[in-house]
Formats: structure tokens, sequence, C-alpha cells
């Protein structure tokens, strides 16, 4: 059987250390191009521009531009004939499904699938404190080769083995290896959101996200099968979705829209 033909992108910029480490992982078993934002661009969603410029990098290309950006522009001009597209490795754990339609790297794997390309999305957890923002921890080359394990596992067996026939894409989360070698779990995203605001002074209002330091302290209120509970209990969650948005028709709306015609003015 012939290599399948990867594009490699993130959110984290082409010279992060999680795109490197899942490059290294796939290249034996895969035919890689990284299609990758020149700089970080986190959490922009699948916000998406009109012109993009592109590099030449040793890897592939870098792009001046967003992660949803880089597939497009892959898919649709410098790697035309890909088989699997894999965004990461995150830097920082993107679990929940609030936390979905903003993260660039899941919102890659997003934009894959409207090309009939099927995506991962790998992300890896960074334990921080309360008060300590993911990007100012100090996480080791060595902290992502869980989730580059589990990458690689998934690249080689996924395709063959239907996952999808059934799955749009795949969204993935690593503990950091330092946890000890970790088994997979197939879970949902979970539903618990804790995002609070609080006003400071005349103008100014702090938006801030409870569940980390929750998941700091190991105490998190995520049933078992979500995401963010087998994170926290040490395996690495796989969630199989489907790309957004999905429809269903109920009988409530049909009766609003038939009478929408009666209403005055």
């Amino acid at each position: 059987m012939d290599e399948p033909s990867i594009l490699l992108t993130n959110d984290d910029g082409i010279e992060a250390t999680g795109l490197r480490a899942v490059y290294d992982a796939i290249a034996d078993i895969a035919d890689v191009t990284v299609v990758a934002p020149a700089e970080d661009k986190s959490a922009v969603g699948r916000t998406l521009s009109h012109d993009v410029t592109v590099h030449d990098h040793e890897l592939g290309y870098s792009i001046e531009g967003t992660p949803a950006d880089c597939v497009v522009a892959g898919l649709g001009s410098l790697v035309p004939d890909t088989d699997l597209v894999v965004a990461g490795c995150n830097e920082g754990a993107n679990l929940g499904a609030y936390v979905l339609g903003r993260s660039g790297t899941v919102s890659a794997a997003v934009e894959a699938t409207f090309f009939d390309v099927p995506a991962i999305a790998v992300s890896m957890y960074v334990p921080a404190g309360a008060d300590t923002r993911v990007t100012d921890v100090d996480v080791d080359d060595e902290s992502y080769d869980e989730a580059a394990r589990a990458t690689a596992y998934l690249v080689q067996h996924a395709t063959d083995q239907g996952v999808f026939e059934q799955a749009d894409y795949l969204n993935v989360n690593s503990p950091v290896a330092e946890w000890g070698r970790a088994d997979m779990a197939i879970t949902r995203p979970s539903e618990v959101y804790q995002m609070t605001a609080s006003r400071g002074d005349e103008n100014g209002i702090t938006l801030h996200d409870r569940i980390w330091e929750r998941m700091a302290d190991g105490d998190i209120p995520d049933p078992d099968g979500t995401d963010r509970r087998a994170v926290v209990d040490g395996s690495v969650s796989v969630s199989p979705l489907t790309a957004p948005h999905t429809t269903e028709r109920h009988e409530a709306l049909d009766d609003l829209a038939a009478s929408y015609t009666d209403t005055e003015k």
C-alpha cells in the first residue's frame, strides 16, 4: 500500500515544537507536507483571508495567514492530492464543546472536511495553575511524545479501520508524556461551561475560564466519557466528530414557518 499523503498544519506557527514532534512521528509512515502559519495564530477559529502570501519552507510551505487559510491554500492549490489533514500538535488542550469553534487547530480539521478530506486535530494538555497562562509554562520537547505517538497510531490505522466512514474528523487531546504511558479513550466533548465575567474598573470586564484551574487541581465536574475527564484521568482522548453544522427539523419550527405569511407587517 502506498504511503498516504498528509497535509500537516497547526495554529502555533510553523516553527512550533509540537508541529515538529508530529512531523517526526509520521514522516516515516506518510508523505508529509507542512502548510502552516508563518506566525502564531492561536484561537482564531475558522477566520479566513482573501489573499495570503506563501513562502517555501524546508518542511513545505509557510503561509502568512490563519490555519483555515493554510488548509484552503493547501488542499486547493499546494497539495491537492492530500489523503488526510493533521493539525497540531497544539500546545494546550482543546477540550469541551464550547472550545471547538474557537480553536485554530480544530478549525483547520473542520475546514478540511468541507473538501471531503478526513482530518485529525491533536492537542496536548499542559498543566498550569490558576494564574498561569499555558504559554508561560516551560514545555520540554519530550512532553509531546505521547501526543505524537497517538497521532502516528491513528494515521496508520484510522482510515483502514473505516473510522472516517462514520466521523468527519477526530479531536485528539493527550496528557503530557511525563504522566507516563497513556491508554486511549473514545470520548464526547464535555458540555461543562464555566466562563465568568467580572467588572473591574468602570470600563473593564475580565473574562475568565474557571475550568482550567479546576483541571490543575484535578477537581472537575465532567462526567465519565467526556474528553476533559479522560485527559485529567491520564488518557489520550479521541472524540469522533462531524463538521458543523448539523440540522434537525422539528414540528415546532415547521409550524412557526407555516404561520409566517399570516403575520402583519
